[in-house]
């Protein structure tokens, strides 16, 4: 299944921009930098029409509780609008903030 056509299924940017954040900040934990990579590179994908990532290399790359998470992204973004809010909600839900740890060992270096 291609993802090129996932930057055309938002409501409008706010609504994109809120998904990238959901991916960013809950998904994506540098503590695991191969899924982190994967993560980002869908996270690209979401205003992207070219391919960046495909959904084989996600499936190889991201662990089975957050891939279940994005195809159910996918599935909303192809599915409504109102889907795509229920989404940003039971993931703010499940998946706690990631705390960056490269930004906080810096922090701590500087002090």
């Amino acid at each position: 299944m291609t993802l090129t056509d996932l930057n055309n299924g938002f409501r409008d940017d706010e609504q994109r921009r809120r998904v990238q954040r959901v991916v960013h900040d809950r998904l994506a934990d540098d503590r695991d930098p191969q899924e982190c990579r994967f993560l980002m590179r869908f996270w690209w994908q979401l205003v992207m029409s070219y391919q960046e990532v495909s959904m084989d290399e996600l499936s190889l790359n991201v662990g089975k509780p957050k891939m279940a998470v994005i195809e159910a992204l996918i599935s909303a973004i192809r599915s409504s609008h109102a889907d795509i809010d229920a989404w940003i909600t039971t993931t703010q839900q499940v998946f706690p903030v990631v705390q960056d740890r490269g930004f906080r060992a810096a922090q701590d270096t500087e002090r």
